[in-house]
């Protein structure tokens, strides 16, 4: 399970390890590897992007590569809170 928030995102795995990855990029699911080196490529080589145009693009990427990974694609964001 992959859990974020504003100052933090977090792998909570099966086993129950709890890891933050270097770059705070995430993936996993049957087309996670994929996903992942997408992220992580717009994440460093195009900043103009947030974080949700990344997971989208992302996403686009994995679907197009692994029949497993579903291209109808649904982002939830939530707000940072005021300080």
């Amino acid at each position: 399970m992959l859990v974020a928030d504003a100052n933090i995102t977090l792998v909570l795995s099966g086993n129950g390890d709890v890891l933050e990855p270097e770059d705070g990029v995430m993936a996993i699911g049957s087309g996670g590897g994929f996903a992942l080196a997408a992220a992580r490529d717009l994440h460093k080589h195009a900043p103009e992007m947030d974080a949700s145009a990344i997971a989208r693009r992302a996403m686009e990427v994995a679907a197009g590569i692994c029949v497993f990974t579903n291209d109808s694609i649904l982002i939830e964001t939530i707000e940072a809170p005021a300080d």
